[in-house]
This record gives C-alpha cells, sequence and structure tokens, in this order.
C-alpha cells in the first residue's frame, strides 16, 4: 500500500500546549528543539497526501488530527506562504497540496511552520577563561569553535535527512501499517464532510427565505 492510506494513529495529545514543545512540556520530560506545530503539520499533510480533486477544511484536518481546529487554523496559513498548501474557498473549499507529495520534504515543512532555529547557540565561552584577562590569546579564538563544529556537523546531518525525505516517504511507511480500505475510508469521510457542509447551507438558504416570507 502507498499513497492511499496515509492514517498513523499515534497523534499527539490534543490537550497539549498549543505553542511550541518547551512550553508544553509536561515536568521531567525533555523539550524538543522544533514545538508541537511541526508535528500537527506534518500529520495534517499526510491526510493530504492522497491525490483529492476536492480540498479537505481546516476544520476536517483538525479533527482527523485529533488537534483544536483553531491551531491548525494558524498551521495550514504558514504552509500556505510556503508554496506546500494551496487554498480554495466556498463551502467546498479548504486545503490542497500545492504539488505532489514526492516533491515536498518534511525539511520544506518544518521551515514553514518552526523555521529559523539553531541547534546549538555557541557564546563563545572559550574565550571566558580568567587565565587569559582581557585579551584571549590567538589561539583559543582561532577558527570556529571546537564545540561548536561539533553542533554544525550535527545540525548539517539532520537538516540533509530531513531534506532527502519527502511527504511521499512517510506516507508510503504509514501505508504499510494501515488496512488497504483506510485510504478509501478516509476519503468518504472527507466526502461526506464536503455533502453534509452544503446540505446545511441549503437549509439554511430555505429557513431564511421561509422566514421571510412569513414576516412579509
Amino acid at each position: 500500500m502507498t499513497q492511499s492510506a496515509t492514517a498513523d494513529h499515534t497523534f499527539s495529545d490534543p490537550g497539549a500546549d498549543p505553542g511550541d514543545g518547551a512550553a508544553g512540556s509536561a515536568p521531567g520530560r525533555a523539550v524538543s528543539l522544533y514545538g508541537s506545530n511541526v508535528e500537527y503539520a506534518l500529520h495534517c499533510l499526510l491526510w493530504l497526501a492522497p491525490a483529492r480533486e476536492a480540498p479537505a477544511s481546516s476544520r476536517d484536518l483538525a479533527e482527523l488530527t485529533g488537534v483544536s481546529p483553531a491551531l491548525v487554523a494558524k498551521v495550514l496559513p504558514k504552509l500556505e506562504k510556503a508554496g506546500v498548501l494551496e487554498a480554495h474557498g466556498g463551502v467546498a473549499g479548504g486545503y490542497r497540496l500545492a504539488k505532489p507529495a514526492g516533491e515536498i520534504t518534511v525539511l520544506e515543512i518544518v521551515d514553514a511552520v518552526d523555521g529559523g532555529k539553531r541547534l546549538f547557540d555557541c557564546k563563545e565561552v572559550r574565550l571566558k577563561c580568567p587565565l587569559f584577562g582581557a585579551d584571549p590569546p590567538t589561539w583559543a579564538s582561532r577558527g570556529v569553535c571546537t564545540i561548536h563544529a561539533v553542533m554544525l556537523r550535527a545540525e548539517k546531518s539532520m537538516r540533509r535527512e530531513m531534506a532527502q525525505t519527502t511527504l511521499l516517504d512517510i506516507a508510503n511507511a504509514v501505508g504499510v501499517k494501515a488496512p488497504d480500505s483506510f485510504g478509501a475510508e478516509v476519503g468518504g469521510w472527507l466526502d461526506d464532510r464536503i455533502v453534509a457542509r452544503e446540505q446545511a447551507r441549503v437549509a439554511g438558504i430555505r429557513d431564511s427565505a421561509q422566514r421571510r416570507l412569513q414576516e412579509g
């Protein structure tokens, strides 16, 4: 199974802090470099990995992912701005991938949602030894800080891995675990939601017209 099944049932706790991972971490839990918004964005995008003619609303994606609609409504525009998603208006509107899932990298998603973070912030502690006084020797400041260099290599490796992994890669890996029918079930659920919204819209128009007739 490939694109058709994109659900991973190990979703994040919807009660977690809607901001970053640091603020939402429980006592005793390690703070993550990237916040929970990255996880939520990736899970929402997984639902869109199978090619669909009809877009999915942010509220439906939030419900499928098990997180706050208000949170998803803040995350998806960032992906749209980055060219990962395209938005469509109207009752049947929502979001679709702006390009094939195989052309969207994890790095692209991470940078769009929670970019600008560095793995390590070197404070040049190597120059603060009291033996140096006010004028550290040249050898102490020569080149990049050795500790910083290790962290830079680690960050480069991490970003390279994310750049080499696409949304389709993740969807395919998740699809191996899901039943063959699950992708069609998700598509049917999304289609039913579109139909329900259209029916509610028509009913609202009809009720409004009837009230005007009664009042006239």
